[in-house]
Formats: C-alpha cells, structure tokens, sequence
C-alpha cells in the first residue's frame, strides 16, 4: 500500500483497539504519514509493544465498555495530544458463534457493550474536544454483518448495524460543526478476531465474498486513513465498504 508522505502532518489521533488489527495497521499509517496517535486497548502488553513498533506517542491500557474509563482517558490523551483531531473506533468482539435460542446471555452483554457502547462512550467522551477545536474526524469500524446479518452471530450483527445507526446520528448532528463522523463496514478480513471464530464460521463468510477471498487488513486500513482525512469533507453520516463486492446497498 502506498504510503501519502506528509498527509497527517500535525493531525493527532486516538486509536480504539490499537494493540492489533485494523487499529494498529491504521495507527501505524497514520504514524507513517506524519501523524500523532495515542493507542487505547484493552491488552496492556501488547498495547506497549505495538507503541514501540508504530511509535504512537501514548497508550491507555482500558475496557471502552467502562464509560468513566473511557472519559478519563479522553481526558489524558486530549492533554497528551495538546488536541483530538482524529478517533478510530476499532475494538470490538465477535462473541458466541450459535443460533440465536442458545446464545449466553453474559456473551450478548459484553458483545453489546464492547461493539456498541463503547462506540458510544467513545465519540460522547471525544466530540467535545473536536468541537472546541471546531475540526474532526470520526471512524467507527461497523461490518458487513451490520448490514446483511451473519447466521450464528446475532449478537456481533446487531451490534455492528448499531453502529452504522449510531455514526449517521452523530453525523447529521456534526455536520456543519467541522465534525465528520462515518462508518466502516468491512467484510471479513484477516485479523486476530478471526482465531475468536470456528473455522467452519470462517468459511461461511469466505463464501459469501464475490471475490472469493478474505480482505487484507491493509485495504481497511486505507479506507480508514481516507476517511479519517482533510480529503474526507463532503460526505459523513455515511457507511464505506470494503467488502469484496458482498453488500449491495
């Protein structure tokens, strides 16, 4: 992928979910691109070592389900930053993998919370400073599955069309504050929330993908980088797939 010297320079980002997958690859690009990022996760060891290899300037070790955590972290990283232009919001969980009759209740709590919640708490933590500023980027990592629905992941769906519910609220309610709010909705991809998943699963949404292959955690990640951008400026409350040709609307 190629990397667009200079296109973050002097922006600052807050990465959910930043210690792996698509929020580590988008921190380290944003990083690449001249960028400021604070990485927030919920893994303190692998938070610090991935730090180290992108060369984010902070990290904050929390669970963006705890709603005073997240607000005192925003706290810290605004004061960190010197400012809040840009916030991925990338943490997230698949859950129980069963028919929706069987599915532990304790699994579509903490699913719910994590996906959805947290996004939540996340942006009601961050718009603040984004407003004051009178300039932000919002991305909220949402899912195919928020939009067609994957059998034996009820709880992980609905949270992600939440999501997309969610982000086109926040962004009609920013637009012409500075404020850009929009949402991803990926198709599976290659990542560490794939080993949370039987293979027999893996296979299902493989087969559900024109081109036949699973994404790259890389394609995401530049979506993203657009999204989080100063090119980004005319279309918010919106979704971006990067889907290989499975959604259709």
């Amino acid at each position: 992928m190629s990397v667009y010297q200079g296109r973050f320079a002097g922006r600052t980002a807050v990465v959910t979910g930043g210690a792996s997958g698509l929020g580590k690859a988008a921190a380290a690009r944003i990083v690449a691109e001249g960028g400021r990022v604070v990485l927030w996760d919920l893994n303190a060891e692998a938070l610090k070592a991935t730090a180290e290899e992108i060369g984010a300037v902070d990290i904050v070790a929390l669970d963006v389900a705890d709603p005073e955590a997240v607000a005192a972290a925003a706290e810290t990283s605004n004061a960190t930053l010197g400012r809040i232009d840009i916030l991925i919001a990338s943490a997230g969980i698949t859950g129980a993998t069963v028919p929706v009759h069987e599915f532990p209740i304790d699994s579509w709590k903490r699913v719910v919370d994590i996906n959805l919640n947290g996004v939540f708490y996340c942006s009601r933590a961050v718009v603040p400073f984004m407003l004051a500023n009178g300039y932000g980027r919002i991305v909220n990592v949402a899912s195919v599955a928020g939009k067609e629905g994957n059998p034996n992941a009820s709880a992980y769906s609905a949270s992600k069309a939440g999501v997309i519910g969610f982000t086109k609220s926040l962004g009609k309610e920013m637009a012409g504050k500075g404020v850009i709010a929009n949402a991803l909705t990926p198709a599976t991809f290659e990542s560490p929330i794939l080993e949370q998943l039987p293979i027999s699963q893996v296979d299902y949404m493989r087969s559900k993908i024109p081109m036949g292959r699973l994404g790259e955690v890389e394609e995401s990640a530049a979506m993203v980088c657009f999204m989080a951008s100063e090119e980004c400026s005319f279309t918010t409350a919106s979704t971006f797939d990067t889907s290989g040709g499975r959604t259709t609307y």
